[in-house]
């Protein structure tokens, strides 16, 4: 029986996972709302894949449930199955294969029948602009290329939910601006992508909702904005000369509660500031009113990187999992 999730379409409750000596999930709690692409982000063996692969039935949680389009993924596992699509970290394609036969193969194991295979193929094929490709061998398409054919063979069953698992690996800066619009197109259409990568910057761009996970566990969520806001940010003041700098130190003691950084041979003061302190007309005018003169002054906000290396104190890669799998040598 299906499972009321509210406005959520992925559910986590309480997920634990051990592989030998290794916790790879110790109460995994999660909520992905319908029709958002959701960022699942955390440190090299932090428990995001071994959480996609609970998620796609690949894996049975040790401890705790998990649901996917209302359907419990152990209890469920078939119901789920037909519901979501999976694209791991590289391309699980046929190279000796054309575009069009890969498609179409992938439409056969879902049990479709031959015409509405080929059907499909063709205009998965035309939306996402590989149909001038379509009679190539694999082996001959670029790396971009085979990326998006690989996406859009998951979606050959029209899921509901889409696991992606570092969908842009090793890819140029141009291919991934066509599969993050791939991504666009796919939620526009109403489609749930719960979506794993190293790249912050990917997350921040596609991402409506983030969880960051560290140690199996979630250590805060939010929208991109909601969780660099957490952080505040910095005042950067470059003064004129370095006579100054200590007048300018004094104001912004002053101003943020807190002592500024100094570099004398850039003239350059830097403070923190609280989520909601000041805005960058509010400091100007403030330094004004107390008689300082500067050369350039800057609000500036922190990054998502910033915001992931404060709350897990390590550098984002997800290549490898708590497990020591990645989520291809599962699947394959």
């Amino acid at each position: 029986m299906a499972r009321a999730t509210g406005d959520a379409v992925v559910v986590a409750e309480g997920l634990h996972k051990r592989f030998g000596s290794t916790q790879a999930l110790a109460g995994l709690d999660l909520a992905v709302p319908a029709g958002t692409v959701y960022g699942l982000l955390g440190p090299n063996g932090a428990g995001k894949s071994t959480a996609v692969r609970i998620f796609a039935t690949l894996t049975r949680p040790d401890a705790g449930r998990a649901f996917v389009a209302g359907h419990d993924v152990v209890r469920e596992a078939v119901r789920v199955r037909h519901r979501i699509g999976l694209a791991g970290q590289y391309a699980a394609l046929d190279e000796g294969l054309t575009g069009r036969e890969n498609l179409q193969i992938f439409g056969r194991l879902f049990h479709l029948t031959r015409a509405t295979a080929k059907r499909r193929a063709d205009d998965l094929l035309t939306r996402f602009d590989l149909a001038h490709a379509a009679d190539r061998l694999v082996r001959t398409y670029s790396g971009g290329m085979r990326r998006r054919l690989d996406l859009i063979s998951s979606l050959i069953v029209s899921p509901a939910v889409l696991f992606l698992d570092e969908p842009t690996t090793g890819l140029d800066p141009r291919s991934r601006n066509e599969i993050w619009q791939t991504i666009r197109e796919l939620v526009a259409d109403g489609m749930t992508v719960l979506l794993t990568t190293q790249y912050l910057d990917e997350a921040d761009q596609l991402a409506q909702h983030i969880a960051v996970v560290d140690h199996g566990r979630v250590v805060t969520s939010g929208s991109p904005d909601a969780l660099k806001a957490q952080l505040g940010g910095r005042i950067d003041v470059v003064v004129r000369t370095p006579d100054e700098l200590e007048s300018t130190g004094a104001v912004l003691a002053r101003l943020a509660g807190a002592t500024p950084d100094v570099d004398p041979d850039r003239r350059l003061l830097s403070v923190p500031i609280g989520a909601d302190t000041l805005t960058l007309p509010a400091v100007v005018r403030l330094l004004d009113q107390a008689g300082v003169d500067p050369q350039d002054v800057a609000v500036r906000r922190p990054t998502l990187d910033e915001v992931f290396l404060r709350l897990t104190g390590n550098p984002p890669d997800a290549s490898r999992d708590g497990d020591g799998a990645t989520l291809k040598e599962t699947v394959g």
